[in-house]
């Protein structure tokens, strides 16, 4: 039971110690140091003819193949996502309380999966065109297959696991604005499709453009689907000219035109916006009434919903299942439980620590809401939107340099043969990780911080609490829900990782995703089944309790 000091004193505060705040600052340089290490490097010697052999060959195309992914992406993720969050909420239909939920599982799908069990599904030698056929008696030379291994293809795969960005975005809004709006409409003799066009439409507009923004920032961050599609863009290029290339200035100044794009993509997303605002009504809380369908119109509204669900979910998993049961990979046993257990301790590591740091910035914030406190929160978010490649071009030039120094100045010193400490470890690894993904448990830790009352706070400085026990016996018994779903979040992101882990894994350690990764690029799709199906299988977890609270907005 917390009772009051006597002669407590009743100072705010801000005016208290602001180690909280150094530790803020702290986390968001540790955030920033990737991209003004990319930033130095790209003028930086010893690029030779590489930049200029890559800028009148391969250039154009990286930008092309990104422009033309980015473009299909975003009408493709809309599409889906908008269509499927409007069949939802503003209809009734058979099943359309399990489409309202299940039409977020295709993010546990990493899109490099997807992109291995289609191709396995769909090649010529794959099930699919050999029951063809078998069925028609046709050789290779009587009928034309589209190959999925193309820009198009790409496409699908990426707008089939990241709509529900999307969707989940979009539901809300049309949930939030609720019948309000639309039934104005509707009382100025506007038809239903007029209503949800010219009103329920534009004041979505703002989560609609938000969730196409998250779908392309995750589209040009992968690397695991272009790559083994072949088709070529920046983060194929990264790779190819840090490794086959040996060139991290080369590296770095393709880092930085890809990082160019995502900043075009958020620059996008405000511009859109601009001025406006898109405020709800007083019956914002009140769900949109559905509209009974029956017939051939119930029909067609299942079809819409079963349709991505089908694509992004149900037959991926289904031929990964079939696979790993079938024929799986021959090393399963020592050799899988020692990948899983990697994949398993290094998530597991970085989830903790993010969880830490983010509760440290989000925290200081909370206390003295300074400008530079909240520059640091900001800077300390902005890492979701690097791409793990960026990432580990941006971090491993730094931190092998300073490796190096470390070992020849512990052997100068002391005679010590330490060998490279940082690099040669899973520290690089864990640091990119938490750059990259501190952004999930920091939204996650600010939204439960959010709905504690500041009175909580007042209360506790009554007693004489300092806000480090402010924070531990007040907050975290707060917090605990939110900080668990944060952990969870980061701890699902770190296992589907893959560019971030080719770059700065130490060698000899590798997790489920790089060991799926491994053999479906040497054409051992069955074996990579094994690892992928796992991979799905984790990722399912966050998906569930995100269900669990779609089916409660409802009620």
């Amino acid at each position: 039971m917390l009772t009051p000091r006597p002669g407590a004193a009743l100072r705010p505060w801000h005016l208290r110690p602001r180690w909280l705040t150094l530790l803020a600052v702290l986390a968001a340089v540790l955030v920033v140091v990737p991209i003004v290490s990319v930033g130095t490097n790209i003028f930086s010697g010893g690029t030779g003819g590489t930049w200029r052999h890559l800028a009148s060959t391969v250039l154009p195309e990286y930008i092309a193949t990104t422009l033309w992914l980015c473009l299909g992406v975003g009408i493709g993720s809309a599409l889906l996502g908008v269509g499927s969050a409007w069949l939802v909420t503003h209809f009734e239909f058979p099943l359309r309380r399990s489409f309202e939920w299940a039409l977020v599982l295709p993010l546990a799908m990493p899109a490099y999966v997807m992109a291995y069990a289609y191709t396995d599904l769909l090649q010529f030698t794959g099930p699919v065109q050999s029951w063809l056929r078998a069925t028609f008696g046709w050789t290779r030379a009587d009928y034309w297959f589209p190959d999925v291994r193309t820009v198009g293809g790409a496409v699908v795969m990426f707008a089939g696991v990241l709509y529900p960005y999307v969707y989940m975005l979009t539901r809300a809004a049309f949930i939030e604005r609720g019948a309000g709006v639309f039934e104005a409409g509707r009382s100025l003799g506007l038809t239903p499709w007029r209503a949800f066009i010219r009103v329920t439409l534009p004041m979505a507009r703002p989560a609609i453009v938000g969730g196409v923004a998250l779908a392309l920032m995750e589209t040009l961050a992968d690397y695991g689907t272009v790559s083994y599609f072949a088709v070529q863009t920046f983060t194929t290029g990264i790779y190819r000219a840090w490794f086959s290339l040996a060139d991290r200035t080369a590296a770095a100044q393709l880092s930085m035109c890809l990082l160019g794009f995502v900043v075009l993509v958020l620059s996008l997303e405000r511009i859109s916006r601009g001025r406006a605002r898109f405020h709800g009504t007083g019956l914002r809380r009140q769900p949109p009434r559905g509209t009974p369908l029956a017939g051939w119109r119930a029909a067609l509204a299942v079809a819409g919903c079963l349709l991505p669900l089908v694509v992004g979910f149900i037959v991926p998993a289904a031929v990964l299942t079939h696979m790993a049961l079938t024929e799986g990979d021959a090393h399963f046993g020592p050799r899988f439980i020692a990948l899983a257990r990697n994949s398993f301790s290094i998530a597991a590591l970085t989830a903790v620590l993010a969880v830490l740091l983010a509760l440290l910035v989000a925290y200081a914030r909370r206390l003295d809401p300074a400008p530079l406190t909240r520059a640091a929160h900001w800077a300390a978010g902005m890492g979701y939107a690097l791409p793990g490649s960026v990432i580990a071009v941006g971090l491993l030039i730094p931190l092998a340099q300073l490796d190096n120094a470390l070992a020849l100045w512990l052997k100068a010193n002391f005679g010590w043969n330490t060998g490279l400490l940082l690099t040669g470890g899973i520290a690089a690894l864990v640091y990119a990780y938490l750059v990259r993904f501190l952004t999930a448990a920091l939204q996650t830790v600010d939204s439960a911080l959010h709905r504690v009352t500041p009175h909580m706070d007042d209360a506790a400085r009554s007693l004489g609490l300092t806000p480090a026990r402010a924070l531990k016996r007040v907050h975290l018994p707060l917090l605990r829900r939110g900080l668990l779903t944060a952990g969870l979040l980061v701890f699902i992101d770190v296992m589907k990782e893959l560019p971030a882990t080719l770059v700065m894994r130490p060698f000899n350690f590798d997790t489920l995703a790089t060991q799926a990764y491994t053999l479906a690029s040497d054409e051992r799709l069955a074996e990579a089944s094994t690892s992928a199906i796992a991979i799905v299988a984790v990722g399912l977890i966050p998906m569930i309790v995100l269900c669990r609270q779609i089916a409660r907005d409802r009620n």
